[in-house]
């Protein structure tokens, strides 16, 4: 199944590590550092159209990958979770 992440941007959702609140996660220093460091080596990829409000942590054949999305949290994840009920 895939999850849509805006921006017409698409992911598997068996690829999905987490999704994570950009406002609250990037208050802490690691997180910071992590996201700086997957920039740096080309891993984030921009899907939002405005300001991000959370991130996407993938990771497939091709390496590790990280979305930022203009959707919330609770958006994606009620997304992922209505399609695997869509599925029972």
């Amino acid at each position: 199944m895939y999850l849509h992440l805006g921006s017409g941007a698409v992911v598997r959702t068996e690829s999905i590590i987490g999704v994570f609140d950009l406002d609250n996660t990037s208050q802490s220093h690691i997180t910071r550092k992590y996201l700086s460091a997957a920039e740096k080596s080309g891993q984030v990829i921009n899907v939002a159209e405005d300001i991000p409000k959370s991130f996407v942590v993938c990771s497939d054949a091709d390496g590790c990958r990280v979305y930022l999305s203009q959707m919330a949290t609770q958006t994606l994840l009620k997304r992922a979770n209505d399609k695997i009920t869509d599925f029972k």
